[in-house]
């Protein structure tokens, strides 16, 4: 058993890791955040000042922790500096040996894993330069550190009906609009969608492996654009007004405004979100939101069974 310091485990992905912990009881987790929030919570909450790398190794040090889990929704400057300065502490605590960076989703394209796909820069999205500030920040360090990719989050096409954390995101299938807009001529390209309790489950699993590469990936199923339309056709009954993006369009930052689109906006800006959604749209034709099963914590934890897409859509059966 080790601690383990889930830092931002109050958001929603946080929460996804701190539950998938609870539950399998075999470490003792602990929460870093900038604040205890009000009622009951289920791991001890650590109020710490991002900004300060003393006080945050002090933090570490003092409560035995081993491994930190980043989940800070990496956003905007404040973030990557409030991880980078976690790295520092990381590296500097007697008891912290390990370190999972903030890099929940894809892979950057500029990793080695995308060398075969002819990329441009206009698949990075804003934030990838604070990835990977972190993660040369790590390199620097000897702590042994990761980071673990799950393709698309498969939560977004069971809202609300599904039991999830996450804020809603409506990327290409409209499920409760019958409606889909998909990046690409044929929707024929596969991509990896993860329900986070399946994320939680592998997180928790990869702890167990003597050695860490500096990228680990997961998923809990893989299927075409094309497919998940048919699936979602299937469990609704409905015929869906589909329509295609091309490679050009999203290019050009645009994208079919689907109808849950305008209450997005509310949360997130249109620009940005039409930002977001173009290049994924670009990333699921080139492949890079693809999470094969070689090399897999599938397929080195054969026994844990994920949600199918099929599960998660089906609970749009009869709503």
């Amino acid at each position: 058993m080790v601690v383990v310091a889930v830092v931002g485990g109050t958001g929603s992905v946080g929460k996804t890791l701190v539950d998938a912990f609870k539950e399998d009881g075999q470490h003792e987790v602990v929460v870093l955040a900038r604040k205890v929030p009000e009622g009951e919570s289920k791991a001890p909450v650590i109020a710490v000042d991002y900004n300060n790398v003393e006080q945050l190794t002090k933090t570490m040090a003092e409560n035995h922790v081993h491994t930190v889990i980043s989940a800070l929704v990496m956003y905007d400057p404040t973030a990557a500096q409030a991880e980078l300065n976690l790295v520092a502490a990381a590296a500097a605590s007697s008891a912290t040996k390990r370190f999972v960076a903030s890099n929940w989703g894809n892979a950057s394209p500029d990793d080695e894993v995308f060398t075969h796909i002819k990329l441009t820069r206009s698949l990075r999205l804003p934030f990838n330069t604070s990835r990977e500030q972190t993660l040369e920040a790590l390199r620097k360090t000897d702590l042994e550190w990761t980071q673990i990719h799950v393709g698309l989050f498969l939560d977004y096409y069971g809202m609300p009906h599904i039991e999830t954390y996450l804020s809603p995101l409506v990327f290409a299938v409209d499920i409760g609009n019958e409606t889909a807009a998909i990046p690409g001529a044929t929707g024929d390209e596969t991509i990896t969608l993860t329900y986070t309790k399946d994320m939680g489950k592998f997180v928790v699993a990869a702890l167990s492996l003597p050695k860490w590469e500096q990228a680990l990936h997961c998923y809990s199923d893989n299927i075409t654009l094309k497919q998940l339309v048919q699936t979602a056709e299937e469990v609704t009954g409905s015929k869906f007004n589909v329509t295609y993006d091309s490679v050009e369009k999203l290019s050009r930052n645009e994208v079919t405004e689907l109808p849950s689109h305008p209450y997005l906006y509310k949360f997130i800006p249109k620009p940005m979100l039409v930002g977001f959604l173009a290049i994924f749209g670009l990333w699921a034709v080139k492949g890079v939101m693809y999470c094969p099963k070689e090399g897999s914590l599938n397929e080195k934890f054969p026994d844990i069974a994920t949600a199918s897409v099929k599960d998660i859509v089906g609970a749009w059966k009869g709503k």
